[in-house]
């Protein structure tokens, strides 16, 4: 029973392993709770659909307005063009899509087509941490492991 025990517990944190992927604050800045400061208890963070995905901040300026995007790279990724060659960890200013509206004739301005209208957009990437903030010091799946060594303990020794 014990050995049993144990192989289930072990077959567990491998799976529980595999699973693991990058949490990440997905708000926007019109949300309540997203601008500067983040109020953390309002966004938990989510999971990113994609396992190698990295957490994206999006700083769009014009004057004193600023908008903030907190979202994963896999989620942004199909519908902006100006996201910058280096996606590395820090930020970087955004690359210009010349090609970005070229056939379109266009009369109404608020569509705002050529995304000319942030007069500064700046992208931060992270990977390392979840959350962009510091990360748990111990894994799901280390700690189920642990918990399951000390039940097969105890239970040898109550046998």
């Amino acid at each position: 029973m014990n050995k049993f025990v144990f192989t289930v517990i072990v077959l567990l944190s491998v799976i529980v392993n595999k699973g693991e992927s990058l949490y990440c604050y997905r708000c926007n800045s019109n949300q309540p709770g997203c601008g500067t400061p983040l109020n953390w208890l309002w966004y938990w963070g989510e999971t990113c659909p994609e396992y190698d995905d990295k957490c994206v901040k999006i700083l769009e300026r014009k004057g004193a307005e600023t908008m903030i995007t907190r979202e994963c790279l896999s989620s942004v990724r199909s519908f902006r063009t100006d996201m910058p060659a280096d996606r590395y960890e820090g930020c970087r200013p955004a690359a210009k899509d010349v090609r970005l509206g070229h056939y379109v004739n266009n009369s109404i301005w608020q569509l705002d087509i050529h995304r000319d209208y942030y007069d500064e957009v700046t992208w931060c990437f992270c990977y390392f941490d979840h959350r962009c903030n510091s990360a748990a010091s111990i894994s799901f799946s280390a700690l189920l492991l642990f918990v399951g060594i000390i039940v097969q303990q105890f239970t040898i020794q109550s046998i």
